[in-house]
């Protein structure tokens, strides 16, 4: 295990800059997972990280040692630092000390769209963009796309609340939507507050390509018209619309179900 002391390192201000940057992330492909359960999910889905970071103090925890251990011994790196210069890359309060540097996936697409997927139009929030990812893993979903206005999908809070799902997923970003959704060969279903069909009432024991829009704007006019099916998720209360986070869980477990029933 390297140890690095000293706030001034060059390695140690690449880490400051990635953790704090999502420019540096983008423009040098890489990112951070923080936390004990994001690197074991990486170990067991897709293997050894570029790097794995470790507070001094982490090391006297169990789950960690067991996560340096398995990494020492397929001669992958392990950098340790002090606290106080862990703590300064850590986005995450009172967590365990560990973290992995990994090579962000870039994808291009380079066919239609023919199994369930997920197509994101400028959602800006991490918390839902990561939210509607651990919804369509647990859903059998493989398939994201994102436009260009998406939150960028490798950012640590994107990561963090998607909890592990990035790494069971085709994530596609910087997308253009309307091609996609025009070559798609499933039907493609947008939600919308305006439409007249319910969900509970469109045929999903096929593939379909869903379409989830801004938080305040919704799906854009262009991208809505051209969607198969207008659908919208019929509710009992006084609340005007479901979070696009929750509107995007009760689209896939109601596909799930039809397909189970």
């Amino acid at each position: 295990m390297k140890t690095i002391t000293s706030r001034d390192n060059a390695q140690y201000k690449d880490l400051l800059k990635l953790a704090g940057s999502s420019q540096a992330r983008r423009k040098s492909g890489r990112t951070l997972l923080d936390g004990v359960h994001l690197c074991q999910s990486y170990l067991q889905l897709r293997g050894m990280p570029e790097q794995c970071i470790v507070s001094e103090s982490a090391l006297r925890n169990p789950e960690v040692m067991e996560i340096v251990g398995q990494l020492e011994s397929q001669r992958a790196h392990v950098l340790g630092l002090p606290d106080a210069l862990y703590h300064a890359v850590s986005q995450v309060e009172h967590g365990v000390g560990v973290m992995f540097l990994i090579e962000t996936p870039e994808r291009a697409v380079t066919a239609p769209v023919k199994v369930s997927a997920v197509l994101l139009d400028n959602l800006q929030d991490p918390g839902n963009v990561g939210s509607i990812l651990r919804s369509a893993a647990a859903a059998g979903i493989t398939q994201v796309y994102c436009s260009a206005g998406t939150a960028f999908c490798w950012s640590p809070k994107v990561l963090r609340a998607a909890m592990g799902a990035h790494f069971v997923l085709d994530i596609f970003e910087n997308v253009d939507l309307a091609a996609l959704v025009s070559n798609a060969q499933v039907a493609s279903l947008a939600t919308s507050g305006y439409a007249t069909q319910r969900l509970y009432d469109v045929d999903l024991r096929q593939p379909v390509a869903w379409l989830f829009g801004h938080e305040g704007q919704g799906v854009a006019d262009d991208l809505l018209s051209m969607a198969t099916h207008q659908v919208v998720i019929p509710h009992l209360g006084q609340i005007e619309s479901l979070n696009v986070a929750a509107c995007a869980a009760v689209c896939f477990f109601e596909q799930v179900r039809q397909n189970q029933s």
